[in-house]
């Protein structure tokens, strides 16, 4: 009788805790150092205040920060593959940066969006990628042609974009770190907005 009470007592358990998983979605950002939230702590990084600026629209989601800092879109197939294992209902793809900065050729960068893209619209899980710009130091027609990649992408998989993961941060020495690249905690700020308006439609 011991044993039955107390197996009943661990089914309860886990049934209860697989039934709140269950009232969760799940929305992985797979990125780079930026997402990562590299220089700042993770509470203050903007996955972390994506997922505070959802809680107070008391929307059940949440938000898994899968940024790893060097990524590079070559990754994004592999990188999305992985994260479809943990059964997303939201994937957002920020990556490109470290190409731009490597000068990495835009074919390449296209090709593997596309693939990533493709990974998740056969899997049919919601995707939406974000779009980077570079420094005008990286040459006018590199960096006309680099920024105008994820919008091709977008366009053409039929998935909603969000323009310019920094905007209203890049190239602002005030809202990043001393290497100009990383948003600091302000940065982080104003990103996780930017973010957050792109993703409501989305939830």
């Amino acid at each position: 009788m011991v044993d039955m009470r107390f197996a009943f007592l661990v089914f309860a358990f886990l049934f209860s805790c697989a039934a709140v998983a269950a009232e969760f979605k799940k929305l992985v950002i797979i990125g780079d150092s930026i997402t990562e939230g590299y220089g700042v702590s993770q509470d203050l990084a903007y996955p972390s205040l994506l997922q505070k600026k959802l809680d107070t629209l008391n929307k059940s989601w949440r938000v898994v920060n899968s940024g790893i800092s060097g990524s590079t879109a070559a990754s994004a197939p592999s990188r999305v593959s992985w994260a479809l294992k943990q059964k997303p209902d939201l994937i957002v793809i920020a990556l490109g940066a470290n190409d731009g900065l490597r000068g990495t050729t835009v074919k390449s960068i296209e090709e593997n969006l596309n693939a990533a893209i493709k990974l998740c619209k056969d899997a049919k899980v919601k995707v939406m990628l974000a779009g980077m710009r570079l420094p005008p130091n990286y040459g006018a027609d590199y960096t006309r042609d680099f920024a105008a990649v994820f919008g091709r992408v977008a366009k053409k998989q039929g998935i909603p974009e969000i323009p310019f993961l920094l905007e209203n941060v890049g190239g602002k020495p005030e809202l990043n770190q001393a290497d100009g690249i990383h948003p600091n905690e302000k940065g982080h700020s104003i990103v996780a907005e930017t973010v957050f308006k792109a993703v409501q439609k989305q939830l």
